[in-house]
């Protein structure tokens, strides 16, 4: 069996990632594809992936990367504040944002994307890079859509699950 030959592109993306969705109905085994397919499509990343929103903070997830932090407050660094203002975050230096949490020393940049189901904070998509101003518009718009695709493969239980109800 040899390497595969050809590598997935962020035009590639969100048909990758909607076919991973449609067959898969796992939350986790789900967001573990995701975030490896988006490790894969975007260059000059060192983490992506998920926190999920669990009694009141966000718990690491699945992801692509260095160790990560385990638990982040809701409001507190990048990830918290994306998850409490439920808006998309996109930070060109990380060490001018007031309250960033270091993860990783390497991470100079950062998108983090909310992942809300029926009003639910489901949790956040997060990727760093360890270069300043890595992040556009144009990939801002894609990761919503990722997410948006996402978000439609979460089940009752999925949500029921993630309250701690389950």
């Amino acid at each position: 069996m040899s390497a595969p030959t050809h590598h997935l592109t962020p035009e590639d993306l969100l048909s990758a990632v909607t076919g991973i969705t449609e067959s898969e109905n796992d939350l986790i085994a789900t967001l573990a594809n995701v975030s490896a397919l988006i490790f894969e499509a975007l260059p000059d990343l060192n983490w992506a992936g998920f926190y999920l929103h669990r009694r009141g903070e966000l718990v690491l997830g699945p992801f692509q990367g260095r160790v990560a932090c385990t638990r982040i407050a809701l409001g507190k660094g990048v990830c918290g504040s994306a998850a409490q203002e439920r808006k998309t975050f996109l930070v060109d230096d990380v060490h001018s944002f007031p309250g960033h949490i270091a993860c990783d020393a390497a991470s100079a940049s950062e998108i983090v994307v909310p992942v809300i189901k029926d009003g639910q904070l489901i949790g956040v998509l997060d990727l760093d890079s360890p270069l300043k101003k890595r992040f556009t518009q144009q990939e801002q718009t894609l990761l919503e859509a990722v997410v948006a695709r996402l978000v439609h493969t979460i089940s009752t239980d999925d949500l029921k699950w993630l309250s701690g109800s389950a």
